[in-house]
């Protein structure tokens, strides 16, 4: 019914989306990073600056391997950029880390469900269960803040 051509384009739109998608969880784990990092600064014990401190590693290792995945995708290196400021108190970086990491875990979802690759489909169904992990650990920091 459509030409080769116009499947060919349907094709390159969702892999752009895709990419784009990548591109935009590649920023967002570059600004996790940075923002556990300071707010592991501010913790006031051993074990949830031990902690922040893991979760900002399980954050590289996403980071990294969604970098990855851009490459092979699209030939390119992704040049990560801040997209969010961590907040400068300890609650509130609790709870916008809480709620972001919450966020996170349905877009990593909607990445996996928009390719056949089961790589791809695997790290972001990874990430997402670390991303509700995450969540929690934040979260019940947060709520010993209360």
């Amino acid at each position: 019914m459509y030409p080769y051509y116009y499947y060919q384009g349907s094709m390159a739109r969702q892999n752009d989306k895709l990419a784009a998608d990548i591109a935009k969880a590649i920023n967002g784990e570059y600004s996790a990073v940075q923002c556990y990092q300071k707010l592991s600064g501010m913790a006031s014990n051993k074990k949830e600056i031990d902690q922040i401190l893991e979760i900002k590693q399980d954050e590289m290792k996403h980071f990294q391997q969604f970098s990855q995945i851009y490459m092979n995708l699209t030939g390119q290196q992704h040049e990560p950029k801040m997209t969010e400021e961590c907040p400068n108190t300890y609650k509130e970086g609790l709870d916008f880390s809480f709620n972001d990491e919450q966020f996170t875990v349905d877009f990593y979802l909607d990445i996996a469900e928009q390719t056949s690759d089961p790589t791809i489909i695997e790290v972001f169904k990874r990430a997402a269960a670390d991303e509700q992990n995450h969540a929690v650990w934040f979260l019940y920091f947060l709520n010993k803040q209360r």
